[in-house]
């Protein structure tokens, strides 16, 4: 193919226990997905969740064992963290059945939803879309991909998130007002799923800021877990 300027390299993610590396196709995010995370942002924590995306290459590869740097982004004094599951996607479809949905899953991964809370909150007060909030660069930090096999049983794993080695955020999976299934079941209505997506499927109650300097440690019980030092 003759292009105008050399392509960008495809964003990819590793697999645990493989050479693999799983390719990113579009990045989906669930917004208000557990109670009292939506209680803490001003709403009752009944409304259904919505969906907002993130560029592909916002990810931000956390290698097992080590500290990755998270580079602290421009616009911003109000950089804020949610731990989150990441549902990595393997088979696409369209109007999928609730029933089938679990199908449709390759593998699970520890992720991290940065934001940039004041911009964010700005355009909100606009009635302004607020992609700027979201979907900046590293503004997708992911671990590897564990296989859904590999992985078991996830619908109840522990979820939590340290900054400076101190506790900020913790709950389980079993908490989620949409679960996993019916996550991937609505996305699907709207979007034909490809394989490659990631959904980021919200985040527990606890959200707050980060400086730079700070240490952000994320698990979710069976998964590899994520450590960042924001620089």
């Amino acid at each position: 193919m003759n292009t105008v300027f050399s392509p960008a390299p495809s964003v990819t993610v590793p697999v645990v226990g493989t050479s693999a590396q799983f390719p990113v196709h579009r990045i989906y995010c669930v917004g208000r997905n557990y109670i009292e995370h939506a209680q803490e942002m001003g709403h009752s924590g009944r409304e259904p969740p919505f969906f907002f995306m993130k560029p592909a290459d916002a990810v931000l590869v956390a290698a097992p064992g080590s500290v990755t740097p998270l580079p602290y982004p421009g616009l911003t004094k109000n950089l804020h963290y949610e731990i989150e599951l990441v549902v990595a996607i393997g088979t696409g479809g369209k109007n999928i059945a609730l029933e089938q949905a679990e199908s449709h899953i390759f593998g699970y991964a520890v992720g991290l939803d940065m934001t940039r809370r004041d911009l964010q909150n700005e355009m909100k007060a606009l009635g302004r879309p607020w992609c700027i909030g979201k979907g900046f660069d590293h503004s997708a930090p992911i671990g590897p991909i564990t296989t859904k096999s590999a992985a078991g049983d996830i619908t109840h794993a522990a979820i939590s998130l340290q900054v400076n080695d101190a506790q900020r955020q913790s709950s389980t999976l079993r908490h989620l007002i949409w679960n996993i299934a019916e996550t991937i079941a609505q996305l699907s209505t709207a979007w034909e799923l490809q394989p490659g997506d990631l959904i980021y499927t919200g985040t527990p109650a606890g959200v707050g800021a980060v400086l730079p300097g700070d240490t952000l440690k994320g698990s979710i019980s069976g998964l590899t877990s994520i450590e960042l030092k924001v620089i």
